[in-house]
């Protein structure tokens, strides 16, 4: 699934840094800082995909040569404590080709050049071999001044500034979110990102009345785990996988990132199975089959997505008791406060339509024998426990499931000539 990440960093003389060390160390190259009188050297870095140099129209000749261009920018800044360059870390989809993450990370390097006149050199890093291999990320070094035809000039303070900072960082951040998504769009992707903080996300799903996707945004935003901790992280796995056993995280924030991704993952999970009950209920409505079968063949439908020798029908039906906030082996007793709304949905696509069909259909969703639905069982019956109903559909042998769709059709028949012969002797009488 395609992530958003952008962040904006600054290289400080006041924390012991210089543009030229982050310069060489971004670009795997050899730049000798002529302030410092030192050498930085990282020719033997790995994963460097591609780099490039941007400029302003005007800008000297001399700009375009990487060692030159960053002992300017030290040359420029006298202060101590000077800021001497601007970092843009942007992660890159890895749902779209090279060229294309090329292409992107060039376009919104030539928009901080357009929109400030600054100098700015790019690196665009593959995943690190040990870590997540969709990890593709760039490293967008900036100068904090002006380059025009003279040299560095003047700051440019509106990105320093507390009042406009924070709106010039927000606008490029939606920038680099649209990027993303024309990028994904011409990739045949369906998967989009975005830059909105997740309450406003959350917020603009309630107003389009998308109540789960409003629940899967009701969350924290993810921890960082920092060089150290994902370093360990990423050993841990590596040593999972050699062994063959499950991952579990050996750092207290590695096991909360850990935790957040497996609840998004089962979201995700969910929400692909509702649309294919979705959509495999419109299919059979539209081929004639009653509400019963047609609810039936869409549950069939979502719990045998993906259903394979390597992937085990009970690990699914556990995953989704945790998403009810409720386990298998719990019965029934009172649960807090909240609403499931996977479960709500499907029964909202199934009661479209009043009448005995629908009842019968959500009757038998909600856990009941289709039998059982008569005056004396309403709404307000016993609601049966998460297990009852995974094993009532997931569990029922595929014959059963078959003979009921029969009784199902033929009961239908039998009502359909009671009122035949209802409506005739209503004829005769008149």
């Amino acid at each position: 699934m395609a992530s958003y990440h952008l962040s904006v960093k600054t290289i400080k003389r006041s924390a012991g840094r210089s543009a030229t060390a982050a310069a060489a160390y971004r670009v795997g190259e050899r730049i000798e800082c002529q302030r410092e009188g030192r050498v930085h050297d990282y020719t033997r870095k790995q994963g460097v995909e591609e780099t490039f140099i941007l400029t302003p129209k005007d800008a000297p000749d001399w700009a375009t040569d990487r060692s030159r261009l960053w002992n300017e920018v030290e040359a420029s800044e006298t202060r101590r404590n000077s800021v001497t360059a601007r970092e843009w870390e942007l992660a890159l989809p890895s749902e779209i080709s090279a060229e294309d993450r090329s292409q992107i990370t060039r376009d919104f390097a030539q928009e901080l050049v357009n929109r400030y006149g600054v100098a700015v050199d790019v690196a665009i890093h593959a995943p690190h071999r040990e870590g997540d291999q969709r990890n593709h990320h760039a490293h967008v070094l900036t100068s904090t001044r002006k380059l025009e035809a003279e040299g560095f000039t003047a700051k440019t303070r509106v990105l320093d500034s507390a009042k406009t900072g924070g709106v010039e960082i927000e606008q490029m951040r939606g920038l680099w979110a649209e990027l993303q998504n024309r990028a994904l769009e011409r990739a045949g992707e369906v998967e989009r990102v975005d830059h909105r903080s997740l309450e406003a996300q959350r917020e603009a799903a309630l107003e389009r009345g998308d109540e789960l996707t409003a629940e899967e945004l009701d969350r924290d935003p993810e921890l960082k785990l920092g060089p150290a901790a994902n370093s360990m992280e990423r050993r841990a796995k590596v040593m999972a996988e050699r062994q063959g056993r499950e991952y579990v995280p050996v750092t207290e924030r590695g096991a909360v990132v850990h935790a957040a991704r497996q609840a998004r993952a089962a979201f995700r999970e969910m929400r692909e199975r509702l649309d294919i009950a979705r959509e495999t209920y419109g299919a059979e409505r539209e081929a004639g089959q009653g509400r019963v079968s047609a609810g039936l063949a869409a549950l069939r439908a979502a719990t045998a997505k993906d259903r394979s020798a390597d992937r085990n029908p009970k690990d699914f039906r556990e995953r989704l008791a945790r998403v009810v906030d409720r386990s298998l082996d719990q019965d029934d007793a009172s649960k807090p406060e909240g609403r499931n709304y996977a479960r709500e949905r499907l029964k909202e696509i199934m009661e479209k339509d009043a009448g005995r069909d629908g009842q019968a259909a959500v009757h038998k969703l909600d856990g009941h024998s289709e039998y059982d639905l008569g005056e004396g069982t309403g709404r307000a019956a016993r609601k049966p426990s998460v297990n009852e109903r995974l094993k009532d559909v997931l569990n029922k042998p595929r014959e059963k499931l078959e003979i009921e769709d029969e009784r199902e059709q033929e009961r239908g028949d039998d009502e359909n000539e009671t009122t035949r012969d209802r409506d005739r002797g209503e004829g005769h009488s008149l």
